[in-house]
């Protein structure tokens, strides 16, 4: 893949740098992010993940006691914006984005905090089992890349943990709905919002 049409789901990226950072405020608490070139929505948190992240917030109760799983991490704002609000709470950050895992790394450091962050092809390299699993997939990848994240989360879910995914109703939100249903025999759309669908799952 070229440089120049070189998307941010690449192993790793050689676009050249272009560092930005930016503040953001989730459930009343300040964060701060590192972004680069090659990477997902470099200048802000994008708005489907915002969406996601507060649906999460807002459904948080409903996950079981475990460990969450990031998938598709990025430069890290879903596993840490989850880590903020619950220290105690195990995270793990994965990404096929070597470059997005090093802004991970940083990110979590800026804001004091830890997590297990790794690098994963979707789930090759994920063990055990998670209480919810969170993902804002990469729809420019493709729609088996796409269905994969999603139908891959049931074998690793704990009995009642969730997949919490946000996707776009013109990018494939009801075929997303109807594969999850098809795999968990349940799927919920908890929120929309601007043409933006949270779809949640439980493994039961």
């Amino acid at each position: 893949m070229t440089e120049k049409n070189q998307q941010y789901f690449a192993s790793n990226p050689e676009s050249a740098h272009d560092f930005r950072s930016f503040s953001y405020d989730f459930a009343g608490k300040k964060l701060f992010f590192k972004t680069d070139a090659g990477v997902f929505s470099k200048n802000r948190i994008d708005y489907g993940t915002q969406v996601l992240l507060c649906t999460v917030y807002e459904n948080y109760d409903k996950i079981p006691a475990g460990p969450i799983l990031d998938l598709g991490t990025g430069y890290g704002p879903v596993g840490i914006c989850l880590k903020a609000i619950d220290p105690k709470r195990a995270i793990e950050m994965v990404d096929v984005n070597q470059r997005s895992l090093g802004l991970a790394a940083q990110n979590l450091a800026e804001n004091g905090l830890s997590a297990k962050l790794y690098l994963s092809d979707r789930y090759q390299k994920v063990n055990g089992n998670f209480a919810a699993i969170i993902v804002n997939p990469p729809i420019r990848a493709g729609k088996k890349i796409v269905t994969d994240m999603l139908t891959g989360a049931y074998d690793h879910l704990l009995k009642n943990g969730s997949i919490f995914a946000v996707l776009q109703k013109k990018q494939g939100a009801p075929s997303a709905e109807k594969n999850l249903l098809k795999k968990f025999d349940n799927c919920q759309i908890i929120k929309r919002d601007k043409g933006y669908y949270v779809l949640r799952s439980v493994r039961n």
